[in-house]
């Protein structure tokens, strides 16, 4: 069980206490702003899916961070999307924007006047203005091809200034309109590892084994004759814990292991140094395509209990091998 709470230390405030009512509150507040989602909110979906240029995201102070963050969670989920900061707009930025863009504008009074200063240049150009206010009365309320009401009953802030639960709004509809988009493109997770190709989403879905495996003269091969003792050299020189064997061709007949090679040191009817490594292979090497995903070959290495894998084409030459290690340094597992 874990340890009960601390209680608050003498002549401090309950800390526990006021958070928890801060959280309370925002929390009603979310579930207020779900119950009220209407048409317009599928306007808006609709002007953002049918934009073929950026979603531009634009707001000032707290609103500014919270449509800078929009803009990222956009961008990352296949809809193209920046940060424009509007006092910035009105001095040259505005240049940024094209009639092939949308503009969300954040602000919660809805009289901001950065982003009032830049909306009759926004309308000449023709570009799609979306406005999320707390007020649907405002001037940008009034001003947008569709407004998106973000209204609380208050903020958290217990002098009902700092902006809190209205942020927390904003952000929450930001989120539900980048899903809605993402779920109406059909965007998949090789998508989204695609904007994301260091993280380790990136790295299970966009690795392949060709990209991680040991190719040309570092593949440790033997030829079927070859003895026992020569297959031990080469799988040392290799340092995969085993190696290829092959016919004439360069196709895959077998493999010799570690494993192999500690049965073939136990039996005494065999000689290590003249008898042929296909005596003692093991005749059901476990393999995979080059083209496959890095993540199937620690699927493949998991189910069969096994540390390497050949690597074959579809005639089952061998191009390649790796080991667990090499998944190891490659962070796909």
């Amino acid at each position: 069980m874990s340890a009960p709470a601390a209680a608050a230390a003498p002549g401090l405030p309950d800390f526990a206490r006021t958070g928890r009512r801060v959280i309370g509150e925002e929390a009603a507040a979310l579930s207020a702003l779900a119950s009220r989602l209407d048409g317009a909110f599928g306007a808006a979906c609709a002007r953002v899916l049918a934009c073929h240029g950026r979603v531009v995201c634009t707001g000032m102070g707290k609103s500014g961070h919270i449509a800078r963050k929009i803009a990222a969670t956009l961008a990352s989920t296949g809809t193209p999307a920046f940060f424009m900061h509007p006092g910035e707009a009105s001095h040259g930025d505005l240049g940024m924007v094209t009639e092939r863009d949308v503009v969300l504008a954040l602000s919660y009074s809805g009289e901001s006047d950065e982003i009032l200063m830049i909306a009759p240049a926004l309308k000449r150009m023709g570009v799609p203005l979306i406005a999320m206010t707390g007020r649907p009365g405002s001037s940008m309320a009034q001003l947008a091809d569709v407004h998106l009401d973000v209204s609380v009953p208050s903020e958290a802030c217990p002098h009902n200034l700092a902006p809190t639960t209205s942020t927390t709004a904003s952000l929450a509809l930001g989120d539900a309109l980048a899903v809605a988009v993402l779920e109406a493109r059909g965007f998949t997770p090789e998508d989204f590892a695609r904007s994301h190709p260091a993280g380790a989403l990136g790295r299970r879905l966009l690795l392949t084994i060709r990209d991680v495996m040991h190719a040309g003269d570092d593949v440790p091969r033997v030829a079927a004759e070859a003895s026992i003792a020569e297959a031990l050299v080469v799988m040392s020189r290799g340092r995969l814990g085993m190696t290829a064997v092959v016919d004439a061709d360069g196709r895959l007949v077998g493999v010799f292991t570690d494993g192999d090679l500690r049965r073939a040191l136990d039996d005494p009817a065999l000689d290590v140094r003249g008898d042929a490594v296909a005596k003692v292979m093991g005749r059901s090497p476990k393999t995979i395509a080059p083209d496959e995903l890095a993540s199937a070959a620690v699927h493949a290495m998991e189910e069969h209990k096994v540390n390497a894998l050949v690597v074959v084409d579809a005639e089952r030459r061998v191009v390649g091998a790796l080991n667990f290690i090499d998944l190891l340094n490659a962070r796909v597992v």
